[in-house]
């Protein structure tokens, strides 16, 4: 069925096609009973401004893009990013404002749809997340003038706005946390190597090896898979001097690696201590529960979501947001070395 456009409008009101464009905006020159015809019409007939025309007027899209590349199979398993995307639309139709989503394969993808939504004129502004040393992306998105949010930092990108908490001061509680118990063996099973918030993560455990006296401080990084969070603990605890301690990048990552310890004979938190760096239902249900870093990532995605609408609504407002740092939760996988190992 064809899409209905004004020209279908009048003909069915017996009305010009401008009589019908003045109700359609709230513009003068109808009388109230021939706008309100018009305006039912519409409903009935399913109209739907046109995109393009919406841009040529000046209109909003009354939406905003958020294109993720990565995995859709690691995204649809992780409690984070569905605490975040609620967030996000939570803030987002608080405005009556909708979120446009999209999985990718890679970085060149995600731009190429940066351009195509922005000549459409599908949102009105993007988020970005999953940062990247040197990111392309920031300069796409400077390149096509869309007010965007980057989910990250800290540091300046560019001329866009952010929100970001500090994943190195995070992981310096964890690995502070774990040497006060006695632990000298850590090991760190991180996410993908080419994120900013995974370097620093690994930097900060790298950083504590001299200043904590460490005996082994290795990461690992992964795709944030449960089987390469698997596939990692696996290797670690096969070695012949394993870690007392392993540190996760993900709740998922982290009930796994709890499974192959298990697997492999390995008691936690009496030989294997566990933490990990995203809190959820999943590490508080487990048994042992999980000691995890956690914060209120509903708060943070409708924080995202304020941010972005304040830029849309000033494109030359610039914001900077620090969120509080994640805090650590201590529960049951985590303890003191056991006195029968060589730590």
């Amino acid at each position: 069925m064809a899409r209905p456009t004004i020209a279908d409008i009048a003909q069915r009101v017996g009305v010009s096609k401008g009589a019908v464009s003045f109700a359609l905006n709230g513009r003068p020159g109808v009388s109230e009973a021939t706008r309100a015809r018009i305006l039912q019409v519409a409903k009935e007939m399913n109209w739907r401004p046109h995109s393009a025309a919406r841009a040529l007027g000046g209109a909003r899209a009354e939406a905003v893009g958020l294109v993720i590349a990565r995995p859709a199979s690691t995204l649809g398993v992780e409690p984070f990013f569905a605490q975040l995307l609620s967030g996000l639309q939570a803030g987002l139709s608080a405005q009556s404002v909708a979120l446009h989503l999209l999985v990718v394969e890679d970085v060149e993808a995600e731009i190429e749809v940066y351009r195509d939504w922005a000549s459409e004129h599908r949102v009105d502004g993007f988020v970005l997340v999953d940062l990247k040393a040197r990111d392309p992306r920031i300069e796409a998105l400077e390149e096509l003038g869309v007010p965007s949010v980057v989910l990250g930092g800290p540091g300046r990108h560019g001329s866009l706005s952010s929100v970001w908490a500090d994943d190195r001061e995070a992981m310096l509680s964890v690995v502070d946390y774990l040497a006060a118990l006695g632990h000298r063996r850590l090991a760190h099973v991180a996410g993908l190597p080419a994120f900013r918030h995974t370097q620093r993560r690994m930097r900060a455990l790298r950083d504590s090896v001299r200043r904590l006296g460490l005996v082994d401080a290795v990461s690992l990084p992964t795709d944030f898979s449960d089987a390469e969070g698997a596939a990692a603990t696996r290797a670690l605890l096969s070695r012949a001097r394993r870690p007392t301690a392993i540190v996760y990048d993900s709740d998922v990552m982290a009930l796994a690696g709890l499974g192959v310890a298990g697997e492999m004979g390995v008691r936690v938190p009496d030989e294997l201590s566990i933490v990990s760096f995203d809190d959820s239902v999943l590490t508080r249900i487990t048994h042992p529960a999980v000691t995890a870093l956690t914060r209120d990532t509903f708060a943070l995605g409708r924080q995202v979501a304020e941010v972005l609408l304040a830029v849309i609504a000033d494109p030359g407002r610039r914001q900077d947001v620090r969120t509080a740092t994640p805090r650590l939760v201590v529960r049951e996988s985590t303890a003191p070395p056991g006195l029968d190992r060589d730590n």
